[in-house]
């Protein structure tokens, strides 16, 4: 399945995270697998998971981070691919 940023991303219920000095830890409960976010990526999580879709979060990011837009496009994409690969996130309509 193709990740539109016009769709939207939840945290499934079994997915637990803990920030601890800017840098996050996250748990999926049923692959009992730990997973680690530096300040950037804790930051791109935070902005993912409550915005209204993946591109509004893209558009926060955009305007917080001095980077190329194709840039982060690309490593936004592949970040949401590694999210989903790994039960860490759903994306929907």
């Amino acid at each position: 399945m193709g990740i539109s940023f016009e769709m939207r991303v939840s945290v499934p219920e079994d997915v637990l995270i803990r920030e601890l000095d800017g840098e996050s830890v996250i748990l999926n409960l049923k692959s009992e697998r730990y997973f680690g976010l530096d300040r950037v990526g804790t930051r791109i999580w935070e902005v993912l998971s409550s915005s209204e879709t993946i591109a509004a979060a893209y558009q926060t990011l955009l305007s917080e981070y001095n980077v190329v837009p194709e840039k982060l496009e690309t490593d936004l994409s592949n970040l949401l691919e590694q999210l989903v690969q790994h039960g860490l996130i759903n994306v929907s309509n």
